[in-house]
């Protein structure tokens, strides 16, 4: 943790509860069920979008890219999965903002949670950037083994490689994006698990009043 880091975090944890006027028990109920609501809706959004898009006939706005002839190449993949980190960061940050919020209204202890989730957020988030940012690297690895086995088994099996049954059950491509769709299914819940602690936070106040 840089200095700077440790000094913000030290700050928040120092300072007093805030002497704010608790929201009333039918509040917290309604603030609760909202915003479970749209967290069920913003993670049914990303899941779906990832699950489609990584079918060979999907409806998802990203496109899976597809081979149309011999030429093999990674990098379509590669800015695939990166369109899908951004959109995931589009719809995580407003839902973690908007609970903070719905925290911070709640009752004194629930705004010093929220307080310590921003400065949480920023002293990890250029290092989880940094770290989300290697997978679709990583997943090169991957992309190549399977095609280097490919290629070996047809060289054994004396056969002409055919581009339009790498998508098919068990050829190498079908193999790769469904482990692309792993990790991204993954890192989905990654990126989700902040809200959902937040979330649950406001659901157990609202229960304890």
């Amino acid at each position: 943790m840089h200095f700077t880091d440790a000094i913000a975090l030290s700050s928040v944890l120092d300072s007093g509860v805030a002497k704010i006027a608790p929201q009333n028990p039918a509040q917290r109920a309604a603030a609760a069920a909202l915003h479970a609501t749209e967290f069920e809706r913003i993670q049914a959004f990303m899941l779906s979008s990832i699950k489609k898009s990584c079918a060979a006939k999907g409806g998802s706005h990203i496109k899976l890219p597809l081979p149309l002839d011999a030429e093999v190449s990674y990098l379509p993949y590669k800015q695939f999965y990166e369109a899908h980190q951004r959109d995931m960061e589009l719809s995580v940050e407003p839902l973690r903002v908007n609970l903070r919020a719905a925290l911070a209204k709640a009752s004194p202890e629930l705004r010093k949670l929220a307080e310590l989730d921003v400065v949480m957020g920023k002293i990890l988030r250029e290092r989880e950037s940094r770290l989300l940012s290697r997978v679709p690297v990583l997943l090169k690895k991957r992309f190549d083994a399977l095609y280097a086995a490919h290629l070996e088994q047809l060289t054994a099996q004396g056969q002409d490689d055919n581009p339009a049954a790498w998508m098919q059950a068990g050829g190498w491509l079908a193999r790769f994006c469904q482990s692309l769709q792993t990790l991204l299914l993954a890192e989905a819940d990654l990126r989700l698990q902040p809200s959902a602690g937040l979330l649950e936070a406001l659901k157990q106040q609202e229960h304890d009043a």
